[in-house]
């Protein structure tokens, strides 16, 4: 069976179709000085990567690791790491506030099992050596609504190939959304892949292990029903 080099860098043109939307946003001073006094110890910039990325090296050490997609402000990183101190998370985000943010909750709460990137997440996995993750989770990514941007969205075949690759087996993808429309994608998605393994043969019930985020909340008051999806590498 012939294997595909997911390693390898993707062609121009798909190289400029990010799955994100970059955002302006105001730091605080909190946050200003944690950035500057934390990044050199926690910081990882994907766009710096000239080689193949240790994620041993990264932590100093050899544990399970976990990549979060987009953590946001953080808070839910900080809190699932927090409560599960045998695992090393590895945040990737692209909004500075975030970044910042998450630096100053690590700091505060002492999670030495934490580092965060900044930039393209399928980036920084195309140079991560194949099962090196224990979970990946993409809790609430861009939904890209309107179907010209569908192809923008992280989950999509190929993407989750790439993400499935890095899991080791028996490793879990966990999604969550609050777009109904693409829930069903990403179900549909998911399930197509024939290396992975619907956990709840559909929707999951909510895990108690996601924190509620303050995005979550908004969302649960505006009215809109909250998706998780949760497959396992065979």
């Amino acid at each position: 069976m012939t294997s595909t080099d997911f390693s390898a860098a993707p062609p121009a043109h798909a190289a400029r179709i990010r799955t994100f939307h970059p955002r302006r946003g105001r730091m605080s001073d909190r946050q200003r000085d944690a950035l500057a006094r934390l990044w050199p110890a926690y910081g990882l910039e994907i766009d710096d990567l000239d080689g193949p990325c240790d994620p041993a090296a990264l932590f100093g050490r050899r544990a399970p690791l976990v990549l979060e997609i987009g953590s946001g402000m953080g808070d839910a990183t900080a809190a699932m790491a927090a409560a599960d101190p045998d695992r090393h998370y590895l945040a990737v985000e692209v909004h500075t506030p975030g970044i910042a943010n998450l630096l100053d909750l690590v700091e505060r709460h002492g999670l030495g099992n934490v580092r965060v990137a900044k930039g393209d997440a399928l980036d920084l996995v195309r140079v991560m050596p194949e099962g090196c993750l224990d979970a990946v989770h993409v809790f609430f990514p861009d939904p890209w609504p309107k179907a010209r941007h569908h192809k923008r969205r992280i989950i999509q075949p190929g993407h989750v190939a790439l993400l499935r690759s890095r899991l080791v087996p028996g490793g879990t993808l966990h999604c969550a959304t609050d777009w109904a429309e693409y829930a069903e994608s990403m179900r549909e998605t998911l399930t197509a892949d024939p290396e992975l393994v619907d956990v709840h043969g559909g929707f999951a019930p909510r895990p108690t292990h996601r924190p509620v985020t303050k995005f979550e909340r908004r969302a649960l008051t505006a009215g809109r029903e909250i998706f998780d999806l949760i497959h396992r590498r065979r």
